[in-house]
């Protein structure tokens, strides 16, 4: 077994140390993932590796590439390997792609430009990698027309495309349905069949545990467990990694009841005959719902199969082809909110996230001694206030926008996959929010995730929605 990248002593720094000296050795043909929490520290290792650290941010260590050996304090030499030798999928496929351009001509650009392939013989390599994934309609499509799951998987061939030997994936089932998830497992899997490497960063322990390999389990900044992965997550040894296997869905004890309704309550919602047909697809027909005051309802249902499209229909962003929805009278249509699936979507990526919330607070009057509170309630630090959506975590901007959400006090919240981005222990933690939410302040919550676990742990009552004609055509 031949050894591909070797990194040593890395660390990453800005006006303090944030990733504690680290070094890992990837293997030829042999899996290393990179497990940890939001905010760990993982993905600043990875992009330190990979000569990509957010501006402000410095490395120190080495790196070792075959026979060219890096010194990351000089910042110098990554770039004559990027999508040749090193690719990377980045955490926010919607980010990486660019929003003019459709989903075939991103993946043409790797085979054509890097590779150095004939136009035809590249739209041809695009199209059969984009079919392979189930996107095979979806090649003339913009990011802005794909589901969280569908962009991706775009995003994935597009960092395959040039033929790099090494892959660094960051979070690449992020947000994706078991069948789509064990799907790129069995992608990321593939490329490393033939020698090739693959380093993954990601919270998602099922995947740490389907990738094998080797792991490192990353706390803090600070490597605190590695070796091989059916060690180290069969019998762990550090408190935290425990922890964090004990934060599966599937070890969550079992909910208690909901509260008995008193007869006459009002419903917040109700919904009635509701359809919806979009790319000459039908998504859903005749759904009816109605939600009461602190109820939780679950969604679960494969990638493009309607389910945010029709929370989006019950919060009239979306309009129906048939049904109708009525919301409760004298309610203000600002308390029926929904939580993002990809948070940089939903804030401005130039506004520091504490003026964000400070003019929410101005424009509807909100009282703004309740952001100290909700910090510390989501185990948020109030220095990240001060940064750009960009310069936090995927993880972190999730909780800041169920931190904006509350400020609202809503009645009726559509949180669409809220913990695709967050690691297990902090999922766990944001669901009890939500329950608490829900039953302290009234709060109807319907909520989507492709985790049916999680959905039968967290809800009063389950919709079931299933596979659309064509799901790789649709947006979900």
């Amino acid at each position: 077994m031949s050894t591909l990248l070797v990194a040593e002593d890395v660390a990453v720094f800005s006006s303090h140390l944030l990733v504690h000296p680290a070094s890992l050795t990837l293997q030829a043909g042999r899996p290393f993932t990179i497990l940890g929490e939001t905010g760990s520290g993982k993905s600043l290792l990875a992009q330190a590796i990979m000569g990509t650290l957010p501006r402000g941010l410095r490395a120190e260590g080495r790196v070792t590439v075959g026979d060219q050996r890096l010194d990351l304090a000089s910042g110098q030499g990554h770039r004559a390997l990027w999508g040749r030798t090193l690719g990377v999928l980045p955490q926010e496929p919607w980010l990486a792609l660019d929003p003019t351009m459709r989903a075939r001509k991103q993946v043409e650009e790797g085979y054509r430009l890097v590779r150095g392939l004939p136009a035809v013989q590249s739209r041809i390599r695009a199209s059969a990698d984009l079919a392979a994934l189930g996107l095979g309609n979806a090649g003339d499509k913009l990011p802005s027309e794909l589901s969280g799951g569908m962009a991706q998987r775009v995003a994935f061939i597009a960092a395959r495309a040039g033929g790099a030997r090494i892959v660094i994936a960051d979070e690449p089932t992020k947000g994706l349905d078991v069948f789509r998830r064990d799907e790129v497992i069995a992608l990321l899997l593939k490329e490393i069949e033939d020698g090739g490497g693959l380093l993954t960063i990601t919270h998602d322990l099922e995947l740490a545990r389907q990738m094998g390999g080797d792991i490192a389990v990353v706390l803090e900044g600070q490597i605190i467990e590695q070796g091989p992965a059916a060690d180290v997550l069969g019998a762990p040894r550090h408190d935290y990694t425990k922890r964090l296997i004990a934060a599966d869905p599937s070890a969550w004890p079992e909910r208690n009841a909901a509260p008995k309704r008193s007869a006459g309550v009002k419903p917040v919602l109700t919904a009635a005959g509701l359809a919806k047909t979009r790319g000459g697809q039908l998504l859903f027909e005749n759904r009816d719902l109605t939600v009461l005051p602190g109820e939780i309802v679950g969604i679960t249902g494969p990638s493009g199969c309607g389910k945010s499209t029709f929370g989006d229909i019950l919060l009239d962003l979306v309009t129906p082809d048939a049904g109708t929805v009525t919301r409760a009278e004298g309610v203000a249509r600002v308390r029926f909110q929904k939580l993002y699936q990809d948070p940089p979507a939903a804030f401005p990526q130039k506004v520091p996230i504490r003026r964000a919330l400070n003019d929410l607070v101005r424009l509807h009057g909100l009282d703004g001694s309740r952001i100290a509170p909700l910090l510390e309630r989501l185990r948020l630090s109030p220095g990240l206030l001060d940064r750009l959506p960009t310069q936090v975590s995927g993880g972190e901007l999730q909780r800041f926008a169920l931190l904006r959400v509350l400020l609202l006090d809503p009645v009726f919240l559509f949180a669409d996959e809220p913990t695709s981005r967050l690691d297990l222990i902090t999922q766990q933690e944001t669901v009890e929010l939500l329950a608490e939410v829900a039953r302290e302040r009234n709060c109807a919550v319907l909520i989507v995730s492709h985790d049916a676990e999680l959905i039968r742990k967290m809800s009063d009552r389950q919709i079931a929605f299933g596979s659309p004609p064509d799901a790789a055509a649709l947006a979900a």
